[in-house]
């Protein structure tokens, strides 16, 4: 049994497993409702106050397994009842403060919140804004911004205290990078998940004479540990899926794509992190031109899928959440039928009792090493620059890779100035990259040295072989 990082993730991946069980033997309408007490039994609470709330908030989460709330246009969803322990975001004063004379914390507030009282300074809530102004003043570090970790985790700004002091996610900020779904220590915000989709579509591929693929980001290598990538091809085809393909591959045609449209226009952004496409387009829309049209590599890789089998149906698996939106855009409908993440994937494994590392291996060799290094901050940037020196020419390429929706907005900012050398700007909502997505198994440091030894497995394999070979088998 996998020892998970989290107590969170532990919940979340038996609410997965159970719905997906009921799923397989099409018992959900009935069985659901046992969920809740089948993974609460009682009689001793451990991790609230009351079983009766336990169970409430399992639910909660059940019905988020299952799909969510379809009235609500965000990938991630607030379990009301779960989201009631955290402090008021405020700014504090902690017992490092002397009292000084010099008073630059009260000096530095724009509004007149601070004064000093007894020789120590006090904040009036009712007027501070929360600039932080004073926090930068104060020579002693004494005061602190208490914020929420949904909050603070979320760089778009979405995450706001709604009613009754429960989170709000405002949709018109929010990019569904998935962030605030492991900052929140409660587990309070869960993305929707689409298991059930992907059983039922493995369950009507006989009858309906379809056949299901499924795309694997290259972010996977060492996420099912210690199972190897191969094994992880072979459960999946026990799971039912008739061919497992890599989106690395469609990684490589995203490159080769983005080279040519980068040649034409002269200045690009990535189209490649749909989180980075949606907070462009919602926060810099007079810049959102600037966005390569080029389809990211999921798209890329569901296409080539189907245009090798049009009875196809792919599932896309990977660490990213806002990737379950892409699929819905109409610039990409039809592409992929369902998304699953690691975490998700992991849990319809075990519905199915399906033991990784005493299956044998099965290979999954289609792309460069440039296309399976996309995982990672720098690697759309590297394989870009790849295709530009494959196609020849005299262009030079100067990239700016952002880590995370933060160095995005620092990016755009100085585009919008014409500040800086650059005619290509990567970006990743999630800092690092896809290797430390939101639903990645195991988020660590060492995801990256992962990612790059599944790349120099490729063998020295450029863009133009990985996309020959694969054009020669469609033929």
């Amino acid at each position: 049994m996998r020892v998970f990082e989290t107590s969170v993730q532990e919940l979340k991946n038996d609410v997965l497993r159970a719905v997906a069980r009921l799923a397989w033997k099409d018992d959900l309408q009935t069985g659901v409702l046992d969920i809740p007490e089948q993974i609460i039994p009682g009689p001793e609470a451990k991790m609230r106050c009351c079983i009766y709330k336990e169970r409430a908030i399992i639910s909660q989460r059940v019905k988020l397994a299952m799909g969510g709330d379809k009235s609500n246009p965000n990938m991630v969803e607030v379990l009301d009842i779960a989201c009631d322990e955290c402090p008021v975001t405020e700014i504090t004063v902690g017992p490092a403060c002397r009292g000084c004379i010099a008073t630059r914390c009260m000096h530095s507030c724009p509004k007149g919140a601070i004064s000093v009282v007894n020789h120590r300074a006090v904040i009036d809530h009712s007027k501070c804004i929360t600039c932080g102004k004073c926090i930068a003043a104060c020579p002693y570090g004494a005061i602190e911004k208490n914020q929420r970790p949904c909050e603070r985790g979320c760089k778009a700004g979405a995450i706001s205290m709604g009613e009754n002091r429960k989170a709000f996610v405002d949709p018109a900020k929010c990019t569904s990078c998935g962030t605030c779904t492991y900052q929140c220590p409660f587990g309070a915000i869960m993305d929707k998940s689409f298991i059930v989709d992907a059983v039922q579509l493995l369950k009507g591929a006989e009858k309906w004479n379809y056949r299901v693929y499924a795309i694997l980001a290259p972010s996977v290598a060492g996420q099912f540990a210690p199972a190897k990538l191969g094994q992880v091809i072979t459960g999946l085809k026990r799971l039912g899926f008739q061919g497992v393909a890599e989106v690395a591959l469609g990684a490589d045609m995203t490159a080769e794509h983005e080279a040519e449209e980068l040649l034409e226009k002269q200045m690009l952004a990535s189209s490649c992190c749909p989180a980075f496409v949606d907070f462009v387009e919602k926060n810099f829309p007079e810049q959102a031109h600037l966005i390569s049209e080029t389809p990211s590599p999921m798209v890329m890789a569901a296409r080539h899928v189907k245009e090798q089998d049009p009875a196809a149906k792919v599932v896309f698996v990977g660490p990213c959440v806002a990737k379950k939106k892409e699929m819905r855009l109409g610039k990409t409908m039809g592409a992929v039928d369902c998304v699953l993440t690691f975490e998700e994937l992991y849990a319809l494994f075990e519905s199915r009792d399906i033991q990784l590392e005493e299956l044998e291996e099965d290979g999954l060799d289609q792309a460069s090493g440039y296309g399976r290094a996309f995982a990672h901050s720098g690697g759309v940037s590297a394989a870009v620059m790849q295709a530009l020196q494959e196609k020849g020419g005299d262009f030079v390429l100067k990239s700016q890779a952002c880590s995370g929706l933060e160095a995005c907005r620092v990016a755009f900012l100085k585009a919008a100035k014409s500040i800086g050398d650059v005619n290509f700007i990567e970006g990743m909502a999630c800092e690092g990259g896809c290797v430390l997505g939101p639903a990645q198994l195991i988020r660590s440091p060492r995801n990256q040295a992962d990612v790059d030894r599944h790349a120099k497995q490729a063998q020295g394999r450029t863009i133009q072989q990985s996309l020959d070979a694969a054009r020669q088998k469609q033929a």
